[in-house]
This record gives structure tokens, C-alpha cells and sequence, in this order.
């Protein structure tokens, strides 16, 4: 037996939209979450149009033109969006029947370069029991008709399986999001004696060792380890939804508090330093290129809530980027208007001391001396520092509860 996917009703009005062209092909994202009892559709999201594109053609005309690239381009960059729960589930095609003998080949092309695409910047691995199969959706733009498929991303031979795909209304709005913050000190040495060792490489590296540690670690609520579910799920309902009476699955409370929180942990600090990567490369100066020092705050985050659902997507934000730069970026994303009013910037904090070595101090405030400078000894040849010794970062993670 197939998978079964529970759809927003939402998604299948959005994904009808497009068959008012029955010439076009139109490729997407299909965002939600895993069980091992049911997987959850909350959203599709059109593949943007490319910059060449005007607003009368954004669709491709056949599937040969379909750009593999640009599809997996905008996976790995809606994946930084999407807090500590929720997944990129699989990818959409909307296309004439003429296209349907090929449609196949190209969904599961599609599928597994999505998955892989965002699996190269993952600092995390997938646990055993947790599902691997991913979707593949095909709906005819003239019959309506919806054929649903999915691929074991595990196996790179794997053949297509039938899944259903089940509308449910309001899907969404029985959702939880729960937030909290996090104090973050990393330091991360920086090699001084090769000039071509790559810095976003290093800083990866010393991530990846960081991440391992939090993969590890044991979460505690209000200074406990909660292994009762019950307990747990209590809590959160007095303090989140308490006039609404359903019940967690034993299975959402256990991975969800723990491997999500903690993903997202990691997927937050190492898309911030990603993005701060990638500022550097468009914005710096040439003449900066070989300066000794340099001082970069990480990215703020940035959530919106979703119209007409309890679940909340990010973004990130310099300081010196306006609001109306963040409704941008979602629309571009997501297809879709955020009011201003929607978005909030999270409250963090940056805090760089660092203090030059003096002479006449006694031995304790040469030893604080010592240690707050011991990162810039292993900098004196690299042109960029990141700015953030100790952070205070805000996470989050969505996740689904259903009644008995």
C-alpha cells in the first residue's frame, strides 16, 4: 500500500488555477511535513519565472524547456524558509495531456535533483525510521485529473509507488508553532598558514563539528527532561491552544520536539552564515578583498504567517534591508502577498568583545585577554571574521496535531 498525503484545500485550488492555460507546463514545490502514518500538504509554490520571463509567458511550453537548474535554485532557497518541521515534500507539474507519455520521466528528473540540491547544504542526516520517499504530482490541465507518485530518495534506482491524495479543509489551521531562543558561542579557528583555504569551506567545517554536538545534546523544558509525551503535550496545549481539544500522536511529540527544534537550531546559524557568504560575494569592495580584519554581523530572522494557517515561514534580514525588501523576497518565493503587518523581525542580539592586549594587567585579566583574542591569532591572513562570538538567535518549528 502507498503513501497517503492529506492536502490543504487551498492547494488544490492554487494548483487548478494554472490549468486556465492548458498549453503551459507549470513546475513547483509541494511543502509540508513526515509521518510515519501520514505525510501533511500545505502548501505549493510556483517555480518564479525567470528574470528574462514576462508576466504572459512564465510558464514553460513544453517540457524540454523546463529549466532543472532554476527549479532546484529556488528548492534550496525556500528550504532556508521553512522553520524546524518542515520539508521540501516533493515537486509539481502541471501540464497538457499531449505531455502526459514524458511527464514521468521528467517528475522524478525533477524529484531527486530537488532532494539533492538541498541535501548538499544540510548539516544534519536523516534518521533511519524517518521517511525518505518523496513525491512526484501530475495534474492534466484539461481533464483536472490528478496522477500522485513517489520515489525513495534512498535508493537512486528506485521505481515510482501510487500514492493517494486526500483534500482535507482547514489542514492548516490545527497547527502549532512553538519559538525560543538560543544562546550561540562558536568559535571557530581559521586557518592562518593557507592563504587559498577556502573561509566559507572552514566555517562549514567547524559548523558541521558544532551541529554534531547539538544532534547529541538532550533538550530540557522549564530545566527538565520531558520523556512523557503526555506531560509534554499538556503543557503545550494550556500554554498554546488550550480551548482546543485534540490529541498529539506519541510520534509527533517525540521526533518533533527533538529532532525539529534541533535541526532547526542548526539550519538557522548555518543558512545565516551561508547568506552572509553570499552578501560578501556580491556587495565587498574590491579594495577591502585584502584587508587584514573585518567584522560581519550574521543576518536577523524574519517570520510571516501564512494566510489563513497558524504555520509561520522566515526570511533573513541585514540591518540596513527595509520591510518592504522582506514582502519582496516572500512574494518572489513563495507566490504569494505578506503584508507588512505580518512580518516580525525577531528580537536578537550580536555582541562582539573583543579587547587588544595590554601591558599592565595581572595574570586573571590576561587570561580573559587571552581568551576573548584567541580567534583573531588564527586570523591574522584572513580577510573576513564573523562577526558573532555570542548570539542570541530566535528558532522556531511548525508541526501538526490531529484528534484520535
Amino acid at each position: 500500500m502507498g503513501r497517503s498525503y492529506f492536502v490543504e484545500e487551498a492547494v488544490g485550488q492554487y494548483l487548478s488555477d494554472f490549468s486556465t492555460k492548458p498549453k503551459a507546463c507549470v513546475t513547483g514545490l509541494l511543502i509540508g511535513q513526515c509521518s510515519p502514518q501520514r505525510d501533511y500538504v500545505i502548501l505549493a509554490i510556483r517555480t518564479p519565472p525567470r528574470g528574462e520571463q514576462n508576466e504572459s509567458n512564465k510558464n514553460y511550453p513544453k517540457l524540454a524547456d523546463i529549466d532543472e537548474e532554476w527549479v532546484t535554485g529556488h528548492a534550496s532557497q525556500l528550504s532556508r524558509m521553512l522553520p524546524g518541521g518542515l520539508l521540501v515534500l516533493g515537486v509539481f507539474i502541471v501540464a497538457a495531456p499531449e505531455l502526459a507519455k514524458d511527464i514521468q520521466n521528467a517528475l522524478r528528473k525533477l524529484v531527486f535533483s530537488v532532494e539533492k540540491s538541498i541535501g548538499k547544504k544540510r548539516l544534519w542526516n536523516f534518521a533511519e525510521e524517518e521517511v525518505s520517499d518523496r513525491v512526484a504530482l501530475h495534474l492534466c490541465s484539461a481533464t483536472k485529473k490528478i496522477l500522485c507518485r513517489t520515489y525513495d530518495m534512498q535508493d537512486p534506482k528506485s521505481s515510482a509507488k501510487p500514492a493517494d491524495w486526500k483534500y482535507q479543509s482547514g489542514l492548516s489551521a490545527f497547527w502549532l508553532s512553538l519559538e525560543c531562543t538560543i544562546n550561540v558561542n562558536i568559535h571557530i579557528p581559521l586557518s592562518a598558514t593557507s592563504v587559498n583555504y577556502e573561509l566559507e569551506k572552514n566555517t562549514r567545517n567547524g559548523l558541521t563539528r558544532w551541529a554534531k554536538q547539538i544532534e547529541e545534546g538532550v533538550f530540557l523544558i522549564n530545566g527538565q527532561a520531558k520523556d512523557d509525551d503526555a506531560e509534554l503535550l499538556e503543557g503545550q496545549k494550556k500554554s498554546s491552544r488550550g480551548n482546543i481539544q485534540h490529541s498529539i500522536q506519541p510520534f509527533d511529540v517525540k521526533v518533533l520536539t527533538q529532532l525539529a527544534l534541533k535541526r532547526d537550531i542548526i539550519n538557522t546559524l548555518s543558512d545565516r552564515c551561508e547568506i552572509l557568504f553570499e552578501d560578501l560575494l556580491i556587495n565587498e569592495a574590491p579594495e577591502k578583498k585584502n584587508s587584514e580584519r573585518e567584522y560581519h554581523a550574521l543576518p536577523h530572522r524574519a517570520f510571516a504567517s501564512i494566510a489563513g494557517s497558524n504555520v509561520m515561514l522566515c526570511d533573513y534580514k541585514f540591518g540596513d534591508e527595509t520591510a518592504g525588501e522582506i514582502q519582496e523576497r516572500f512574494f518572489e518565493m513563495l507566490d504569494q502577498v505578506v503584508h507588512g503587518e505580518a512580518i516580525h523581525i525577531a528580537e536578537e542580539i550580536n555582541i562582539v568583545d573583543i579587547n587588544p592586549p595590554v601591558d599592565n594587567t595581572d595574570d586573571t585579566q590576561q587570561m580573559q585577554l587571552t581568551k576573548a583574542t584567541l580567534l583573531l591569532k588564527f586570523q591574522q591572513n584572513i580577510g573576513v571574521v564573523i562577526a558573532a562570538a555570542v548570539a542570541i538567535f530566535a528558532v522556531a518549528f511548525s508541526f501538526n496535531y490531529f484528534s484520535d
